[in-house]
């Protein structure tokens, strides 16, 4: 085992379980006597070139515990597009606090990031193990069965469509349309995870909406005309990225940002969901409402689910134990065991994988006659997400005169 520092840093945008990573880092790199200071990048990459580094080994076991439940980024995020010309001096940094294990948790950019500094170095002779470690809520990386922030970021969604949805089915007499927008500019993996909130044919969401599906007008009308009639009210759930037949983003005039991802309603002011509701209230001639949260799905702490905090810990634990074993240029994964009980190992796969593409939602997961999901999708997100809250049903038998 090579003897060294480490480094660890956290980009993108932030989850609920993001810290446990770190913490599960923390906790592993202690146990090694190969790995000497254990360093923490403020502000990501960012930092790293900046020289603004602090010491995680100051960090008493009491903050570890807690730092484990903390959501968002506590080292801090960025989200800076490393250029060619900076790698010497990545190299440089590395070289100055003799880092040999360089351990970044992020999304496909932060991933792209480990896999060039790893390259990098390789080719400078300069020994180092980098390991990625999976963070994201749009679950949209390549190479794992989910990444770790998704199931709690899911659970919030699907939390604000059964909350939500009791909103709309009691105010429908008022305000009979309600759209609900998740993050995911790619996939619609937050967006479906509304339909976990639907118990009973009437419960809502009763209409999911994603990137997947490009969306047609008169497609729109019709579901919303249909479900009107059958409930009396309309409950859509729709992704930031959802696009028209013709391409065009539902939310209006876009805008990219350095690495090329679109940012939606940038520039107008308008959002996906406000667009649907707009259109459908005036096709339905009725009043309703659209709800936007943007962040606060990546930091919800009291909707975190379990499982998702348990395997972010285990991530940062597995990509210590990876590094110092010698492995680099991998990213921690999830492979799913087949069968109906949820199991999943922790496996590793190339950095070269992970950016590929985008994982979009598989057909299969998609009920296009219904516009909702399939039970296959339920069946796979279930163990996830963790069991909600069962809410009341009144019967509404008449009363007697």
């Amino acid at each position: 085992m090579t003897s060294g520092n480490l480094v660890i840093g956290q980009s993108g945008g932030p989850t609920a379980v993001i810290n446990a990573s770190l913490a599960g880092v923390i906790r592993e790199a202690g146990r090694h006597s190969c790995i000497r200071d254990i360093l923490g990048m403020r502000w990501g990459i960012q930092g790293f070139l900046e020289d603004d580094l602090v010491d995680l080994r100051a960090e008493d076991d009491a903050t570890l515990d807690l730092l484990a439940l903390t959501p968002s980024s506590a080292l801090g995020s960025c989200r800076m597009k490393l250029m060619d010309d900076q790698l010497p001096a990545v190299l440089a940094r590395l070289r100055q606090h003799d880092v040999r294990y360089f351990l970044y948790i992020g999304g496909d950019d932060s991933q792209n990031t480990t896999h060039r500094v790893v390259e990098y170095c390789r080719l400078q002779g300069y020994e180092l193990y980098g390991i990625g470690i999976p963070k994201t809520v749009d679950n949209d990386l390549f190479g794992t069965d989910h990444t770790p922030g998704y199931g709690s970021a899911a659970r919030y969604v699907a939390l604000s469509a059964q909350q939500g949805g009791r909103l709309v089915r009691d105010m429908q007499k008022v305000d009979p349309v309600l759209v609900y927008q998740s993050v995911g500019r790619d996939a619609g993996w937050l967006a479906a995870a509304a339909a976990l909130a639907r118990e009973e044919e009437d419960d809502p969401p009763h209409l999911v909406y994603v990137p997947e599906r490009p969306l047609a007008m008169d497609r729109l009308m019709t579901d919303a005309e249909r479900c009107y009639k059958a409930y009396g009210f309309v409950s859509i759930s729709v992704g930031e990225g959802i696009v028209w037949e013709d391409g065009s983003a539902v939310s209006g005039t876009v805008v990219c940002d350095k690495f090329g991802n679109p940012e939606f309603g940038s520039t107008g002011g308008a959002s996906a969901a406000m667009v649907i509701k707009s259109l459908v209230c005036d096709y339905l001639g009725v009043r309703g409402e659209f709800q936007v949260v943007e962040s606060l799905q990546m930091a919800g702490m009291d909707r975190v689910s379990d499982v998702d905090r348990q395997e972010a810990f285990q991530a940062g634990e597995e990509a210590v134990r990876l590094a110092v074993s010698g492995r680099t240029g991998v990213m921690v994964s999830f492979q799913r065991a087949p069968g109906p009980a949820y199991e999943c190992r922790i496996v590793a796969v190339p950095l070269t994988r992970v950016n590929e593409g985008k994982q979009r939602m598989p057909d299969a997961y998609l009920d296009d006659a219904r516009s909702f999901v399939t039970p296959a999708f339920l069946d796979y997100l279930r163990p996830l997400v963790g069991p909600l809250p069962r809410l009341a049903r009144l019967a509404y038998r008449p009363a007697k005169s």
